[in-house]
């Protein structure tokens, strides 16, 4: 092989690594740009400031959240609770659309449930609830909320809020009507998936 035919081969394989390596960059750049999250909702806080509900079956309590103007996917809901019961207490998730101020549809099509433990040691502790497996897509103004699946008579949770951010939402019972304290906000929040439109 002559100087020329290496130098050439050379110059080949270099152009081919750089093709390669432009290909691998824009596939990577797709990915990022189909899996960007953000999170939606309230501020999580674990501080001592909490707002107490009955817990009561078919009772629930949630927050109103702006998902945008485009669709997205929920991954992930979190809040704080304060659990004073001597039992589990069993929720389910669900999530409506904001139809002229209220809340309509609920957008959860399969049973999604969690459970809130009781602590040897009292506190607020971090309640996660995984929404990936669910393929709940939303957008603009929703409710998001947890429903108590029991009643526990004379029991209460405290769900940890902030002041003056959105308010909470809540029912007393499955044919109550919606309810909002407008001052305090539980500390909701949904980790979100921007999808490709």
């Amino acid at each position: 092989m002559t100087t020329n035919d290496y130098s050439a081969q050379r110059q080949a394989v270099t152009s081919l690594r750089f093709i390669l390596f432009g290909i691998l960059c824009i596939a990577a750049s797709s990915s990022m740009a189909q899996n960007k999250t953000k999170t939606i909702g309230n501020k999580l806080s674990s501080n001592d400031r909490n707002n107490s509900f009955a817990i009561i079956q078919g009772g629930q309590v949630g927050i109103r959240m702006n998902a945008g103007n485009k669709p997205v996917e929920l991954l992930k809901l979190s809040f704080h609770v304060d659990n004073q019961s001597q039992d589990t207490i069993p929720f389910k998730v669900n999530v409506y659309n904001i139809v002229d101020k209220d809340p309509k549809d609920n957008l959860v099509k399969q049973e999604v449930k969690g459970t809130i433990v009781r602590l040897n040691k009292p506190e607020n502790q971090l309640v996660s609830i995984d929404l990936s497996p669910y393929n709940i897509q939303v957008k603009g103004d929703i409710l998001v909320s947890v429903e108590f699946l029991k009643t526990q008579p004379e029991k209460s949770l405290g769900f940890a809020c902030g002041l003056f951010n959105g308010g909470t939402y809540y029912k007393n019972g499955p044919n109550s009507n919606w309810v909002k304290k407008a001052v305090i906000g539980a500390d909701f929040n949904v980790l979100v998936k921007k999808l490709k439109v």
